[in-house]
């Protein structure tokens, strides 16, 4: 690293992609912030389609969170309380919106749209793990075989959608 800078070259991407499209969440983050304790927290994410990740909030008043599209495509979803889609945003690099930002206290998930997807988030730290309360009740857990319905249910799910019920999904 001449001068202190780190960089974060296609290949890294490259390798960081490999690796989530090897492993079973289908996604996988590289901090770039140096501690947990960090006040800012800064990672990319790779995510490989089929990945899926609960919808959840946190719930703090400094718990926003901006995603950057790097990579592919992904489409975050905005959820009220009972588990209706309020908002979608579709961020694709090359074109469209790259950028979201996500207020604090706000229901959300993401889905991945497209293979190599990479995104880089930044959010205040310090790293604070989700606790059982601020995932969505509505929602199957991670390791559900309800999840993958749900990630297909996330490629398509417009703004006033309800959460599916079980007996909606396959």
């Amino acid at each position: 690293m001449p001068n202190g800078l780190k960089r974060y070259t296609a290949a890294t991407l490259d390798a960081l992609s490999a690796e989530a499209a090897r492993l079973p969440r289908r996604r996988k983050n590289l901090n770039v912030h140096p501690v947990l304790e960090d006040p800012v927290q800064r990672l990319f994410n790779a995510l490989e389609p089929g990945t899926y990740a609960r919808p959840h909030r946190h719930a703090r008043d400094n718990g926003w969170e901006l995603m950057v599209v790097i990579r592919g495509a992904f489409s975050v979803l905005h959820f009220s309380d009972a588990g209706r889609v309020l908002a979608r945003a579709d961020l694709r690099a090359g074109d469209g919106d790259r950028a979201v930002e996500i207020p604090a206290y706000a229901w959300h998930s993401v889905v991945s749209l497209a293979p190599g997807t990479v995104m880089f988030e930044i959010k205040p730290g310090p790293y604070s793990p989700i606790e059982d309360k601020d995932f969505a009740a509505w929602a199957p857990s991670e390791g559900d075989p309800r999840a993958s319905n749900w990630v297909r249910w996330f490629e398509t799910a417009k703004p006033g959608d309800p959460a599916p019920a079980a007996s909606d999904l396959p």
